[in-house]
């Protein structure tokens, strides 16, 4: 048998992380010595550890690893560990895309030495918007539903051979936004006006265009908020998004844009 500090040199891996894992029942020694309270473990334990090991640096939280030890079944391990493969590739792609973000930030510093001058590149007119017929879904929901959502509406176009007019876009209705909950209404443009659910009324609006990914929109939305204020104008209903390119067009995050718009009067 192997004393806890020579299972710890062999898996390295604390002695303190070792107590904890008996703790916590996620691995038990295989003996302990009444009388010392010393800790000993097997030499088969050696592979248990090493697999808790590697759950963990695979990402799984430590009440996951503990569920992933005790499943017997092979189809749902498989299916577990394929899902967590695809949250890592989403989270490449994410820290790919503020990596980006970042790299064009610190250009923008290094050319005005203003550590905020990439929010004054924004290009703000007030537009004229022209009534827009569309289908919509609204509901509680947060952004990462939006997929969700808008292959219903999809479905729907396709069951009720309707025919899409290239619009789509989010009305935001909260008084602040929640990402994970917010009133939210998704809509898409069709060209059957009397099969529409509603009409976006068209009204002036202050508009910009963001180019690049979603995470970073926040930016389109301060620059807007602060032309309204400078040049007199006030909010006159919800703001909205129309995307324009988008990852459908197989363009790259930077790539995208996505109109903002800010109903306004004076």
């Amino acid at each position: 048998m192997l004393t806890v500090g020579e299972f710890s040199k062999i898996c390295q891996v604390s002695v303190k992380t070792l107590h904890h894992y008996d703790r916590i029942g996620l691995l038990r020694p295989q003996k302990v010595d009444p009388f010392s309270g010393y800790r000993y473990y097997g030499k088969e334990q050696v592979e248990r550890m090493l697999l808790i090991g590697r759950l963990k640096h695979y990402g799984f939280s430590l009440k996951d690893v503990k569920l992933l030890l005790e499943c017997k079944d092979e189809r749902v391990l498989f299916s577990k560990l394929w899902k967590q493969k695809e949250k890592l590739k989403l989270q490449k792609r994410e820290m790919e895309l503020v990596i980006g973000e970042l790299s064009a930030h610190l250009q923008d510093f290094e050319r005005t030495g203003d550590i905020m001058g990439y929010q004054k590149g924004y290009e703000i007119e007030v537009a004229s918007v022209p009534d827009q017929w569309v289908l919509a879904s609204r509901q509680m929901m947060g952004v990462k539903d939006f997929g969700n959502y808008y292959s219903g509406i999809y479905e729907r176009i396709a069951r009720e051979h309707l025919t899409p007019d290239g619009l789509r876009g989010a009305v935001y209705h909260d008084s602040e936004f929640d990402p994970e909950n917010s009133d939210i209404e998704l809509i898409v443009g069709i060209r059957e006006r009397e099969r529409a659910d509603r009409v976006l009324k068209g009204q002036m609006c202050a508009r910009t265009i963001h180019r690049g990914g979603y995470s970073s929109l926040s930016d389109a939305y301060g620059a807007l908020v602060a032309w309204i204020e400078e040049n007199g104008y006030e909010w006159d209903g919800a703001p909205y998004e129309i995307y324009k390119k988008t990852q459908f067009d197989t363009l790259i995050p930077e790539d995208w844009e996505t109109e903002v718009y800010f109903p306004i009067r004076k």
